[in-house]
């Protein structure tokens, strides 16, 4: 079965149920009519979102005990909103690294050029004895 999507991207329908669960109880209705979406389009695509194909836009039939309750679904978006957020503190912390490296690189290069700007060479290094002629 297919489901028309009317004017919403894939990505748009994924973003929607996302947010649709991490709605708290008793405020879900609300919200989705504040998102201008009809009510009784939410279960249309959270069965493509969830258990069927969004990128051909199909929905499977339904096998009574093979589908997911709206418990493991909640538990699903709640894992993956975890994901997303220990994404976006790892991104952050490699953020403040390369901010700190190029630091570095930015003074190592004046550092060079002040040494280039006052042609001071390098120190020699002391002749060492081959040990095998003594």
């Amino acid at each position: 079965m297919s489901v028309v999507m009317q004017g919403f991207t894939r990505e748009e329908i994924r973003e929607f149920m996302h947010q649709y669960y991490l709605q708290p109880h008793g405020t879900k209705k609300a919200w989705v009519q504040a998102q201008q979406v009809p009510v009784w389009r939410v279960p249309q695509w959270r069965k493509l979102v969830y258990a069927g194909d969004l990128d051909r836009n199909l929905i499977p039939r339904d096998h009574g005990s093979m589908t997911r309750t709206y418990g493991e679904l909640s538990a699903f978006e709640k894992k993956r909103a975890q994901e997303i957020a220990d994404h976006q503190a790892e991104v952050e912390q490699l953020k403040d690294r390369t901010r700190m490296l190029e630091g570095s690189n930015t003074a190592l290069g004046k550092a060079i050029g002040l040494l280039h700007d006052l042609n001071v060479s390098e120190p020699e290094t002391p002749q060492t004895r081959d040990p095998k002629h003594p």
